[in-house]
């Protein structure tokens, strides 16, 4: 199994709806953050470059939900590789409810990101930067 990189999150009121349980986008702004914890990680040069004209542009996301979640519930998401050709990758999340030293599958999602470069007011297509290409070869289970 190739590795993932995994982000913890406890679930706060704040995530709930009227009704008590997780609301769906939640699990979106989740990928998200795993996304973002993954580059502060493990390829933080990169963040720089996003300040100027480097663009990780999301062009396709999915969730399949299997059970709720509520506040307190804690959630472990893991992030894997599942594909790369050209300026994209398609990366798999997994969220696991952790309750002791036990895991349920709560959810499964997808993410497709695009590596672009801002030229003027339009986006063009770019590699992906040398570090984030080495951490990516990392997560399908090949060095760089």
């Amino acid at each position: 199994m190739p590795p993932y990189y995994e982000y913890r999150h406890i679930v706060s009121f704040a995530d709930t709806n009227l009704v008590g349980n997780v609301y769906f986008t939640h699990h979106l702004t989740w990928q998200g953050r795993c996304r973002e914890m993954f580059l502060r990680d493990h390829a933080p040069e990169v963040i720089d470059e996003l300040q100027r004209d480097l663009a990780l542009v999301t062009v396709r996301v999915s969730c399949e939900y299997l059970a709720e979640l509520v506040a307190f519930d804690e959630v472990v998401i893991r992030m894997r590789l599942a594909s790369s050709a050209q300026n994209r990758v398609t990366m798999q999340f997994e969220y696991w409810r952790q309750q002791g030293d036990q895991q349920e599958l709560i959810a499964r999602g997808e993410q497709q990101v695009a590596c672009m470069r801002r030229d003027g007011s339009s986006l063009v297509p770019a590699p992906f930067p040398k570090p984030l290409q080495a951490a990516l070869a990392y997560m399908s289970g090949r060095d760089q």
